[in-house]
């Protein structure tokens, strides 16, 4: 299934999308795409509906986060050897984790709003992974059962917040804006190997970012394991699973975005963005 939530801003309905790509209003069934609705059973229980009799969306809605009421937002930093190695940073022996605040979380074709000082704003395409039930103390060959599905992630990162204001990477990760999230939330069963994909982000219609999630040092079923036996993952958490190379701060001379650059993204099974940079006034 390919869940997605659409409409306003802060009112966002659910949704699936249906074989021939037409957005089909959920609001009968449930009343968001969220933690309570993500377990197995509640899943198997929307598989059951036919698409077909859902009301069809008119026109051309927004598109929001596809997931609703995040409890954590947590990302995997240096997470692809050869990103680790454009950045001058040593490759980890565990999985580096920092969080990123959800009030940065917005849609996937939202305008990514560049704070008023912002001069190093980088782009970073990720796989994301959403949490379907309870994990605490998961194993590497059960962490698959406590997914819910994947999502297109661009962790937008101010650098100059994230190095240089001390502090943990928050700073740098947590702008408004700096999280857009989907469009779809693609149900694991849709996903035949979440370590085969082929991730690309463009700016302007040229290439930046081109990578695989077989390139991961840490692979999903580690990351689940090894951040569930530090605390309990939830229902509705996301977590980023880290990003390829060909990042703005990679490049010579490093390169950031500016107002009227438009991001685009996309991994296999999982849809494209397409966002376009302003500036809060």
């Amino acid at each position: 299934m390919k869940l997605l939530r659409y409409g306003d801003a802060g009112a966002e309905k659910p949704a699936i999308l249906d074989v021939n790509g037409i957005i089909r209003d959920l609001s009968g069934h449930v009343s968001d795409i969220s933690g309570a609705v993500l377990g197995a059973a509640e899943l198997d229980r929307l598989r059951t509906i036919d698409p077909t009799r859902l009301p069809a969306v008119e026109d051309t809605p927004r598109i929001g986060p596809c997931v609703g009421r995040i409890g954590k937002f947590m990302c995997i930093g240096l997470n692809y050897a050869d990103h680790a190695a454009e950045t001058g940073a040593a490759i980890p022996e565990y999985p580096v984790l920092f969080m990123k605040a959800t009030s940065a979380v917005v849609g996937p074709n939202d305008t990514i709003m560049m704070p008023r000082q912002s001069e190093t704003t980088d782009w970073e395409i990720e796989l994301g992974v959403v949490i379907g039930t309870v994990a605490k103390y998961v194993s590497e060959a059960d962490a698959h059962r406590h997914v819910a599905g994947y999502c297109i992630v661009n962790d937008v990162s101010e650098r100059t917040f994230q190095k240089n204001l001390a502090g943990q990477w928050t700073k740098g990760k947590s702008c408004d804006t700096y999280g857009p999230i989907g469009p779809w939330l693609v149900t694991g069963d849709e996903i035949a190997d979440p370590q085969n994909l082929n991730m690309a982000l463009d700016i302007n219609d040229e290439k930046r970012q081109r990578g695989n999630t077989g390139n991961m040092i840490f692979s999903v079923a580690q990351i689940i394991s090894h951040l569930s036996g530090l605390f309990t993952l939830h229902p509705g958490d996301v977590i980023a699973t880290g990003t390829p190379p060909g990042v703005g701060l990679g490049m010579s001379p490093p390169t950031f975005l500016k107002e009227g650059d438009v991001v685009e993204l996309h991994i296999d099974g999982l849809g494209q963005q397409c966002c376009e940079v302003g500036r809060d006034a």
